[in-house]
């Protein structure tokens, strides 16, 4: 797959560009300049059409055409002959509603449908719309996914307050807010887009883990700072019988003779089994630090580690040296 590029032969066909990120916040912004949406729980990804041909581009530039066949086939029905879509694969129920852990074991859920929410244009038959307003690439988005097999991620009318509540009592995720007049910046996590999570989760880097008899008993997690990987917990919960072995499987091809974070041993375990010792260094498999794990938590304790962790799934659309740990 060709890159985005200034050249004339990349601006008359739909090309892979880099997503742009949104800012995490702790406060929503306000006012008529802004426009919120559904924070969705799922993959970041591209649809790229060009004539017959289509593909669904993860947001690090993998294939995922064969992996997502449905999502591939409704992307052919866009209203146009070119189209890069920005949006996001998800798992759901009967009732709509997204699971993660869905999306990352669909044998475990074959009740859920994988769907792509298309919450962006970046480029319409022949023509580059990453300069143009957000509003206008939204209104333009609305044309192109009318009719096809693609949803429309919807705008959520109200204020900000409003937004939060109602997203927050249907139990999902978060909120992106979005300034109605900003440019598609590829590649950057700038101030025209501010997501709040009302869900505590993020990705950690999967850097070892506790086996037992059934599989993985504990992941140990952390996050780079200054090019270094930081310990941020162990992560006991969330797994059934069969993800236990299903995820040591995986796991076994990264085993590593080395401790991977700089500040391990620890020298004492919190209260909450956050820390580990010396003694415990010898029960533990390290791991190459290649995987990307989404956890969700409570909160992060005094001694920086996490409270109450629980395993979704792993995550292949991000990059272990990018994982860093986000302000709540």
């Amino acid at each position: 797959m060709r890159r985005a590029s200034p050249s004339a032969a990349a601006k008359t066909h739909a090309v892979f560009v880099a997503p742009m990120a949104a800012h995490v916040v702790d406060v929503l912004p306000d006012g008529a300049e802004w426009v919120y949406e559904v924070k969705f729980d799922g993959y970041r990804a591209l649809l790229i059409k060009n004539g017959e041909r289509v593909e669904v581009r993860s947001r690090n530039d993998k294939d995922l055409s064969s992996t997502y066949p449905a999502v591939t086939a409704a992307a052919r029905t866009l209203n146009a002959r070119q189209a890069t879509v920005d949006g996001e694969l998800v798992a759901v129920d009967e009732s709509g509603r997204p699971s993660f852990q869905a999306l990352q074991h669909r044998s475990a859920h074959p009740k859920h449908a994988i769907v792509f929410y298309g919450f962006d244009l970046l480029h319409l038959d022949g023509r580059d719309l990453t300069a143009e307003p957000l509003e206008t690439r939204r209104e333009q988005l609305a044309g192109v996914l009318e009719g096809s097999g693609i949803l429309m991620s919807a705008d959520l009318r109200g204020t900000a307050p409003q937004v939060i509540a109602a997203v927050q009592s249907l139990g999902l995720e978060g909120v992106v807010a979005k300034r109605k007049s900003s440019r598609y910046t590829p590649g950057e996590r700038g101030s025209a887009w501010l997501k709040l999570k009302l869900d505590k989760q993020q990705e950690f880097v999967v850097g070892g883990y506790r086996s037992s008899p059934a599989g993985v008993d504990a992941l140990l997690v952390g996050y780079y700072e200054a090019r270094r990987l930081h310990f941020a917990g162990k992560v006991r919960a969330g797994f059934t019988p069969h993800l236990r072995r299903e995820i040591a499987a995986e796991l076994s091809r990264f085993h590593n003779g080395r401790c991977p974070f700089v500040d391990l041993p620890n020298s004492k375990t919190s209260h909450w089994g956050g820390g580990v010792t010396a003694e415990q260094m010898n029960e533990m498999q390290w791991l190459r630090p290649a995987l990307v794990a989404q956890i969700r938590f409570v909160e992060w304790t005094a001694d920086g580690h996490l409270r109450h962790a629980a395993f979704l799934g792993l995550r292949k659309d991000k990059r272990p040296a990018a994982v860093r740990r986000e302000p709540l």
